[in-house]
C-alpha cells in the first residue's frame, strides 16, 4: 500500500522500513527487524562489516528480492505491492560494474532511457546533459570496454540518473577507485543535490567518505541497526579523545572499574580489548594503563587518537570494517 504522509511534517519519508526481515533457508538471518527512516533530500550512509546486511537491505529496497517479513516504502510506495512504481522512482548502481562493453557510452545511456520509455528526443537531451555532468562527452562514442575503472563508475552513475530518479541507491559506488576518482564522483553527487531534492542512500567501506558526505549514518551488524545519527553527533558521544587497548584478559570486567572515573566519558568492550572515550588522552594515558594492568589485563598494544567515524564503528561492532562473511 502507498505510505501516507507523516502528520507532523506533511512529508512522506524518501525511504522507510518497519520490522524488515530477510532470512535464507529459515535459519540464516541477513536482515533482522530493521527500522529505518531516511528524510527527503538527505544523504544517508549505511555502514557495517561485510555480511552485516547492507547489500541485502538495498536489494529489498530496490525490489530485487522480497523481504521475509516487515514492510518497506520508497518514495511512499510499497516495495512489494507497488514494485513497478518504486522502480520508476529510483536509480541504482551496484558494487560490481554492470555495463555492456560492446556499447558506446552514449548507447549505454540511451538504451537505459529507452527501457524506461523516454521519447527519443528526451533520451538524447538527457544523455547529453549527463555525459557533460560526468565529463564523458569526449568519450561518448567510445565503447565502454575501453573506459577506465573510474570512467565506468561515472557512466554507471549517469545511467542511474537517466530517468531523473527521486531516490538514488549507491552500493559501494567508489570501490576500487583512486582518491581522485572518488573525489570526482562525489563532486557530481553534490552538484546533483544542490540543484534537486534527490535523496541518496549509499553503502561504503570508506568511513571518511561517509563522515564528509552523509547527513546521517546508520551502522548495521548482524542484520540489525546498532547505531544511528549525524556523523559528528556519533563522534562527539565517544569523548574528546579515544584510547584503544588491545590485549589478553576479561575486558568486560574493566567497565565497572572505569565507570566511576571522572575523565572517562565512554567504555566499550570490543574483540581483543576495549575502547575508552576520555577528556584528554595524553594527560590520563598512564593512569589508564595502570588501572588496566592492575585488573589483570595483559596489554599488547595501546593507540591514542582523536575520535572519528572509524572509532564509532569499532565501538559498536568490535571489528574492522572488512571483517566478516560476504554480504
Amino acid at each position: 500500500m502507498t505510505r501516507p504522509a507523516d502528520a507532523s511534517s506533511g512529508l512522506t519519508p524518501a525511504i522507510e522500513t518497519r520490522g524488515l526481515r530477510k532470512t535464507y533457508g529459515g535459519d540464516v538471518v541477513a536482515v533482522d527487524a530493521l527500522d529505518l527512516v531516511v528524510p527527503r533530500g538527505s544523504t544517508y550512509a549505511l555502514l557495517g562489516p561485510n555480511g552485516a546486511g547492507k547489500t541485502t537491505s538495498i536489494s529489498i529496497l530496490t525490489t530485487l528480492i522480497a523481504p521475509t517479513a516487515g514492510q518497506a516504502w520508497v518514495d511512499g510506495r510499497d516495495v512489494v505491492t507497488e514494485a513497478t512504481e518504486v522502480r520508476r522512482r529510483i536509480g541504482v548502481t551496484f558494487q560490481e560494474t554492470v555495463l555492456d562493453d560492446a556499447l558506446t557510452g552514449r548507447q549505454v545511456l540511451e538504451f537505459a532511457g529507452r527501457l524506461h520509455g523516454l521519447p527519443a528526443a528526451a533520451r538524447r537531451r538527457r544523455a547529453d546533459e549527463l555525459l557533460e555532468l560526468t565529463e564523458l562527452t569526449d568519450a561518448a562514442s567510445r565503447r565502454a570496454r575501453a573506459y577506465s575503472g573510474g570512467m565506468k563508475r561515472r557512466l554507471e552513475l549517469a545511467r542511474a540518473l537517466m530517468t531523473v530518479p527521486r531516490v538514488l541507491f549507491l552500493d559501494e559506488p567508489t570501490l576500487g577507485l583512486d582518491p581522485q576518482g572518488r573525489a570526482r564522483l562525489w563532486d557530481y553527487v553534490r552538484a546533483l543535490k544542490r540543484d534537486t531534492d534527490l535523496t541518496v542512500l549509499l553503502t561504503t567501506h570508506y568511513l571518511d567518505e561517509a563522515q564528509q558526505l552523509a547527513d546521517r549514518v546508520g551502522i548495521m551488524d548482524h542484520g540489525r541497526l546498532v547505531a544511528e545519527g549525524a556523523p559528528q553527533a556519533l563522534i562527539d558521544a565517544l569523548g574528546s579523545d579515544t584510547i584503544r587497548v588491545r590485549g589478553r584478559g576479561a575486558a568486560d570486567e574493566l567497565g565497572p572499574r572505569f565507570a566511576g572515573i571522572d575523565f572517562v566519558q565512554s567504555f566499550a568492550s570490543v574483540d581483543g580489548g576495549f575502547l575508552l572515550g576520555v577528556a584528554s588522552a595524553s594527560r590520563h594515558l598512564a593512569e589508564v594503563i595502570t588501572l588496566t594492568s592492575q585488573a589483570g589485563f595483559a596489554i599488547d598494544d595501546v593507540a591514542v587518537a582523536k575520535p572519528d567515524l572509524g572509532a564509532v564503528f569499532f565501538q559498536h561492532t568490535g571489528r574492522s570494517l572488512r571483517d566478516g562473511a560476504p554480504a
